[in-house]
């Protein structure tokens, strides 16, 4: 076993690795000390210190990114995401039945999606096949997975593109 100025002489030598009472005497030297609570309380008051810093600059100078969001007031240019591009064009699409009254625009473009998702769920009761597997057998599922399919694609484009 090394003694304790070895310890200390070689630098790759943690205080860690040392025996208790040598880890005692090089803290009373000043030379090492404790990692909790010296250390662990030095490194609160120094994470507290930088989010005072930030507090303060972030009041004192807000960031102004723009004009406030009018969420009644959607500008043209924006465009959701692919997958949600069939749902936009059909609320647009119920913006041309405006002259039956304010409201229904909002309530037909809402109502037109819960429809074709009550259709979707309404296949297996519609389609009386049993367990027929064979996409021959079983037409009328065929035509309304097709019909879906298609309207889903065209909504899409048309979402994309007008």
């Amino acid at each position: 076993m090394a003694s304790p100025t070895e310890y200390t002489k070689n630098k790759e030598c943690e205080v860690k690795a040392l025996p208790m009472k040598d880890k005692e005497r090089l803290i009373r030297e000043g030379k090492a000390y404790w990692f909790f609570p010296d250390h662990v309380a030095e490194q609160i008051i120094i994470c507290g210190l930088i989010l005072m810093i930030l507090i303060t600059i972030t009041t004192l100078f807000p960031a102004h990114l723009g004009e406030k969001a009018d969420p009644f007031n959607t500008p043209g240019h924006i465009k959701p995401e692919w997958y949600f591009l069939a749902a936009y064009y059909s609320l647009r699409l119920a913006e041309h039945f405006e002259f039956l009254g304010a409201w229904a625009p909002k309530i037909l473009g809402i109502v037109m999606q819960g429809v074709a998702i009550a259709l979707l769920l309404m296949v297996p009761f519609l389609d009386r096949a049993g367990r027929e597997r064979r996409p021959s057998r079983r037409p009328i599922a065929m035509g309304i997975g097709l019909a879906a399919v298609t309207v889903f694609i065209v909504f899409t484009l048309l979402g994309y593109y007008i």
